[in-house]
């Protein structure tokens, strides 16, 4: 009672504790923001990259901006302290492929162009950068190589430093024909980069040293096979980082390994889709969910539906939970929300962002109403906005 006495003979107080109030609450909110950036392939409609606000709490997109000055900006990726975006231009022949620079300004969300640099090889389709934010290391999809490009002090790129190329090939003549390097990951320890090879059907290990002036060297353990005409594409780290996950875009399967500083041991192979399926696969994408509880697989072709497993967290084995039909065609690449509530899909081929609220007891999904227009979105990147 005489807190509320109190309360109603201080106005000045009690306006000073609204403010304070509105302001944590004002910051609660903000704190829920993340950019969303979106690469795209600009044969059609695109402006190059798409920079987004995205709400993980309640799932609303706000656009921001846009670049002009991108070709094919297919996978981007971010310096570890969101200040730098590099994304590959995906193209070849005579124009051959390279990766481009660029500043992003937190308050603004604004793209600045700085440099581009070759990516030594045809179709780059992946870039990362390593957790030092001096390396960045790229996939050349027709080229069948990979190559590290070194950060300067104002985060452009210089020139490839080292360019490493596959040779091999597998079963599939008509899409394994030379080496396709699909992607470039690092693991989660930044000591070992692991590149999916679709064309040979190896995941190659190498060893990782920013400090060398070519960082890269074969691990011990070379590679990691997968059955012949599988198409090794993308994969991700459980985190616990003892599991990976490979996705195979040729045969619509994952496989499962247990990791150990470089080295992988298979532990099953398992497929994207029903058992009684009997169209053609074409997996696209993997993640895990942040509380490695749940893992997710998008499947292109005739299926254009997420695959929803759950883990094992003592085996890391996989058991397939359901398929969640996802309107639109062709989704290429998503992403999970860092605090796991949502799940956005970039569908390709009919220019739109679909948005599932994640159920993080079951690992099922409940489709958001509002969409998001883009053109040819094919990779999907958040970071958290700077308050």
């Amino acid at each position: 009672m005489q807190r509320n006495l109190y309360l109603r003979a201080n106005p000045a107080f009690m306006k000073h504790l609204i403010a304070v109030l509105f302001c944590l609450f004002s910051i609660g909110l903000l704190a829920q923001d993340h950019y969303l950036f979106v690469g795209t392939y600009t044969s059609g409609k695109s402006k190059g990259i798409y920079v987004f606000r995205f709400n993980s709490q309640n799932g609303e997109v706000q656009w921001v901006s846009s670049t002009d000055s991108a070709t094919n900006p297919s996978f981007i990726s971010l310096s570890p302290d969101g200040t730098k975006l590099y994304a590959v231009n995906e193209t070849g022949g005579e124009q051959p492929g390279y990766v481009s620079a660029y500043d992003f300004d937190q308050a603004t969300g604004q793209l600045y162009f700085i440099n581009a640099q070759p990516s030594g090889g045809d179709h780059p389709c992946f870039v990362t950068v390593d957790k030092t934010g001096k390396w960045v290391v790229v996939g050349n999809y027709t080229g069948g190589n990979l190559s590290a490009l070194p950060v300067n002090k104002e985060g452009g790129l210089e020139h490839y430093a080292q360019l490493i190329q596959h040779t091999g090939s597998s079963v599939n003549k008509s899409r394994q024909d030379k080496p396709h390097v699909h992607a470039t990951f690092f693991s989660p320890d930044g000591k070992y980069i692991l590149a999916p090879d679709l064309g040979t059907d190896k995941v190659m290990l190498y060893q990782f040293n920013p400090l060398l002036k070519k960082p890269l060297k074969p691990a011990a353990m070379p590679f990691a096979a997968s059955a012949p005409g599988s198409g090794p594409r993308h994969l991700d780290f459980h985190p616990n980082q003892r599991f990976v996950y490979v996705l195979e875009e040729l045969t619509g399967t994952i496989k499962a390994y247990r990791y150990n500083n470089g080295f992988m041991t298979g532990i099953q192979n398992i497929a994207t889709h029903p058992a009684d399926y009997k169209g053609q696969p074409g997996s696209a994408d993997i993640h895990v969910s942040p509380d490695g509880k749940f893992l997710y697989a998008s499947n292109r072709g005739d299926e254009n539906n997420l695959a929803i497993f759950s883990i094992d967290q003592i085996t890391g084995k996989l058991t397939a939970k359901g398929y969640q039909p996802i309107p639109g065609a062709g989704p290429r690449n998503f992403i999970i929300a860092p605090n796991g509530n949502f799940i956005l899909v970039a569908n390709q081929k009919t220019n739109n962002i679909v948005i599932y609220r994640v159920n993080k007891e079951t690992g099922l999904l409940q489709q958001m109403l509002r969409q998001v227009e883009v053109p040819s979105p094919v990779c999907l990147k958040l970071i958290a906005a700077q308050q």
